[in-house]
């Protein structure tokens, strides 16, 4: 089933890396132009929202979409990968903060927050990833940059682990979240587990399993799995073109109001500042996006599809 476009939402399982779960849809689904928007770390779970075909092109407008997650953080010690995969980096710790002290814990790391980099990361110094030096063992530490921590809550408490939910912008670490909040309660601590419920629109319950889709595939059902590219970004405003305005489009020119068959959502403004509009031709398929043009009523095509 060779050139299927759209979204794919697959429920990552512990151990897998991003790439094993791309590398294993390509293979299933016989197409190698696939990719992520989005990585999960080994030691996590949950949601990963893949793309095929013309829906790669898409990497923009999905990479920076707001996350949530829900984990578990172990107190009483750090690790050098500030998850449960790393060696101890300090002495064990019993004398657990009180419940209340937790809470606090977390309400400090809310809001605009500066984080460094845990040191096994691919954050790049120099040219070179993080976790390059920190296999050799070669001390570096990476820039700090400014994360969005929309809330940090706590679900359970029952020492020495605390169970949570995060809410936070895109490029935000939850190991460093984990570590940065063991060394402001004094005692230590590390992430011991973690699953990706959501990620903008899209949650953890309509995702399948690499199982699934492969069953899916299998009996001539890409419906049960695969999103085409009719459903993204429903949050832009939708235009729907005649045969001429489709014809422009396709050749990168603009198209008038003449051209406009018929508007939907454009009395309001898009969920995403930075949004545009996205174009269909007479058949209702996806053709491209446009941002408003030099004229009035006028539409420019930025990404042909």
């Amino acid at each position: 089933m060779r050139g299927m476009d759209g979204l794919i939402l697959v429920r990552k399982p512990v151990s897998a890396t991003s790439h094993d779960v791309v590398a294993a849809l390509r293979k299933i689904l016989d197409q190698p132009k696939i990719g992520h928007f989005g990585t999960l770390d080994p030691l996590a779970s949950g949601l990963l929202v893949a793309a095929a075909g013309k829906a790669t092109r898409l990497f923009p407008f999905y990479a920076k979409l707001d996350k949530i997650y829900e984990g578990r953080i172990r107190l009483g010690f750090s690790t050098d990968t500030y998850d449960a995969d790393g060696r101890p980096t300090s002495p064990e710790s019993s004398d657990y903060p009180a419940q209340a002290a937790v809470q606090d814990g977390l309400r400090r790391f809310e809001g605009e927050i500066v984080q460094v980099p845990p040191p096994y990361s691919a954050k790049k110094v120099d040219g070179k990833p993080l976790y390059v030096y920190a296999r050799r063992q070669t001390p570096v530490q990476g820039r700090p940059f400014q994360v969005r921590v929309e809330a940090f809550r706590l679900r359970r408490y029952d020492p020495p682990f605390i169970e949570f939910e995060v809410l936070c912008g895109s490029g935000t670490y939850i190991r460093a979240l984990a570590h940065d909040l063991g060394q402001a309660l004094g005692c230590g601590a590390h992430l011991a587990g973690l699953i990706r419920t959501g990620i903008g629109e899209f949650r953890l319950e309509d995702a399948s399993t690499l199982e699934q889709i492969r069953d899916f595939h299998g009996s001539g059902s890409p419906a049960a799995f695969l999103r085409p590219m009719e459903t993204v970004l429903p949050s832009w405003p939708r235009i729907d073109l005649d045969e001429e305005g489709v014809r422009l489009v396709r050749n990168g020119l603009p198209v008038a109001p003449g051209r406009i068959a018929a508007l939907n959502g454009l009395s309001g403004q898009p969920a995403d500042p930075q949004a545009g509009v996205r174009l269909f031709g007479p058949d209702g398929r996806l053709i491209a996006l446009a941002k408003p043009g030099a004229c009035p009523g006028q539409f420019a095509p930025f990404l042909v599809l």
